[in-house]
């Protein structure tokens, strides 16, 4: 198990208080590196609990049309791992307490080599990682080396996980399980299915009081919120709902961040109820 980080931190405190954890996406560099730390910057005056840091990527498996449009953007424009990294360490300055993590795929890591990407995050103020294409059937490396530096290692489970692969994963996972909510990929949607509430009942009953259960993909509306919060699930993950507000408020930065910081306001209060 990783120590205990200000992700585990934050999911504790949240919990004593009734609350589920709002987790926020963003791609770095989307659309431009200051405006990605301004967004983050709205995101956490609006409520956020926790941010995630998408490292742009170019065959991104997890995400839809609007996270995968972003994140070719941001690699058109020469953004890099270490862009993303630079970022997540203007964002620790600003912000000692906030819950910091990475979101990307094996590849960078692997390509950097495991030890020295997590060393390098460390070093940046990330508090542990999101793989979606890391089996954990061929993570340890991975793990030992998040491990050894106090990171924490977030896996994915799916609602069609078995319960022998879903003990598996909670078993690896420190930090929160990230519950993919629907069948497919990443994007905002307008309501969930019957499978979802079981999907989070099961992974509850997994995880038992081991991990916390942050449920994402699709979630875009107080609505959604409440509706996985009263399943069970400790956590929120939006990632596309926000790319989609940056994207169609582009030419106004003034309003286009304070549509993101109302946007925050509005889904942490649905944390709180």
């Amino acid at each position: 198990m990783a120590e205990k980080n200000r992700i585990t931190a934050r999911f504790s405190e949240l919990a004593k208080n009734g609350e589920c954890a709002l987790v926020c996406y963003v791609v770095a560099g989307y659309p431009d590196l200051r405006t990605s730390q301004a967004v983050v910057e709205m995101l956490v005056e609006g409520g956020a609990d926790a941010i995630e840091i998408g490292i742009p990527f170019s065959d991104p498996i997890a995400d839809g049309p609007t996270i995968q449009e972003a994140s070719h953007t941001a690699l058109e424009k020469g953004i890099k791992p270490a862009d993303a990294l630079a970022l997540a360490l203007r964002v620790r300055k600003k912000f000692p307490d906030l819950p910091l993590l990475v979101m990307t795929y094996s590849n960078i890591l692997a390509r950097k080599g495991f030890e020295k990407f997590v060393v390098l995050s460390k070093a940046s103020g990330v508090d542990g990682f999101i793989i979606p294409d890391m089996p954990v059937e061929e993570a340890e490396e991975y793990t030992k080396a998040a491990s050894r530096h106090g990171l924490s290692t977030v896996f994915l489970a799916s609602p069609n996980t078995p319960a022998t692969r879903l003990e598996r994963i909670v078993k690896a996972t420190t930090g929160f399980l990230y519950l993919v909510s629907i069948f497919g990929i990443t994007g905002a949607r307008s309501n969930f299915e019957d499978y979802t509430l079981q999907a989070v009942k099961n992974a509850k009953r997994a995880a038992a009081s081991k991990v916390p259960i942050a449920v994402g993909f699709g979630i875009s509306k107080p609505e959604h919120v409440k509706y996985m919060k009263s399943a069970g699930a400790d956590g929120v993950i939006v990632g596309s709902a926000i790319v989609d507000i940056i994207s169609s408020s582009i030419k106004v930065k003034a309003r286009m961040l304070r549509r993101v910081r109302s946007y925050a306001q509005t889904m942490k209060a649905a944390c709180k109820q």
